[in-house]
């Protein structure tokens, strides 16, 4: 494996670099929750748990190297604010990127496909939707993230599917809880996707990719991170009132979020921008670490 130079291959630090794992949460988080979705359901099975952390993990680093090829290859990713990217800096070269991104799908094809034979075959089908959505993102003639729909994917895959899906192979139920859950999980996803399309709008509009920030505009992509993030909270409290009482210690964690959401609406960009996903971030990891210990404690 060689750089776009040429020469022997990049250090491993350059790939843990090209993984993005600040992004890694987005996948730890829902499977956290997931999980404590099915404690105290009969039949449990936990050792399954594990294998949905590694399908989760391994679908977001096979996402983020997807990304940073296909966005590297259209040169979209030439003028940046924010982290480098392995194929736009030449730190790599695309058929190593493109290499280590369907690595990382394999991975994450194999841990799927044993949770397929140990439950449900409909997983395949499931697993398989996940895959092409990771590469089609960015991906392709007409990737759906450079129409809009980057929100949606990670809504439905690292929010709904990921939630509700662990609880299922975990429990094989399918729980109004898990589902409910997933939707709080998969608002927190996507506010850390908004902010990065925020701070993106300007190179984004120059090159023709028409994220959900850019046919929003400014002001309404604030607002909706606002939304997002508060809708998390609400979404707790609902699970609290009707299902499991104590998770509503999530709320422990609100005053880390009013800091980014009054950075978003004082109208911070460019690179200030960065610290506000470095808040996001923070927010997502202290939900769902207060959210799986209410719904455990409240099994």
């Amino acid at each position: 494996m060689s750089n776009a130079a040429g020469t022997s291959a990049p250090p491993g630090n350059i790939w843990v670099l090209g993984a993005r794992p600040r992004t890694l949460p987005a996948a730890v988080v829902p499977v956290a929750v997931g999980t404590a979705c099915a404690a105290g359901l009969d039949d449990s099975v936990w050792w399954r748990g594990a294998l949905s952390l590694i399908v989760s993990l391994a679908l977001q680093v096979g996402v983020n190297y997807a990304n940073d090829y296909s966005d590297g290859i259209r040169g979209t990713d030439d003028v940046r604010v924010g982290p480098s990217r392995l194929v736009a800096s030449k730190l790599a070269s695309p058929k190593a990127v493109k290499t280590a991104a369907f690595t990382a799908f394999g991975v994450a094809a194999v841990a799927g496909l044993i949770l397929a034979l140990v439950t449900s075959l409909w997983l395949l089908v499931v697993g398989a939707a996940a895959l092409l959505a990771g590469w089609f993102y960015t991906g392709g003639p007409k990737p759906y993230g450079y129409l809009g729909l980057g929100e949606l994917f990670v809504f439905v895959f690292f929010g709904l599917v990921a939630t509700m899906g662990t609880t299922y192979v975990i429990a094989e139920q399918i729980t109004g809880l898990s589902i409910l859950m997933g939707c709080g999980v998969g608002a927190l996803a996507c506010a850390l996707l908004v902010i990065n399309n925020l701070r993106d709008i300007p190179t984004d509009r120059e090159v023709g990719k028409k994220t959900l920030a850019v046919r929003l505009g400014d002001g309404r992509t604030r607002t909706m991170y606002t939304v997002l993030v508060g809708g998390a909270f609400v979404i707790a409290v609902v699970a609290a009132v009707v299902w499991r009482p104590l998770t509503a210690i999530a709320a422990v964690a609100i005053p880390l979020a009013i800091v980014p959401i009054r950075l978003v609406r004082s109208g911070a960009n460019g690179r200030d921008l960065i610290a506000v996903l470095g808040a996001t971030g923070k927010v997502q990891l202290a939900f769902g670490l207060l959210t799986t210990i209410g719904l455990i404690l409240s099994r």
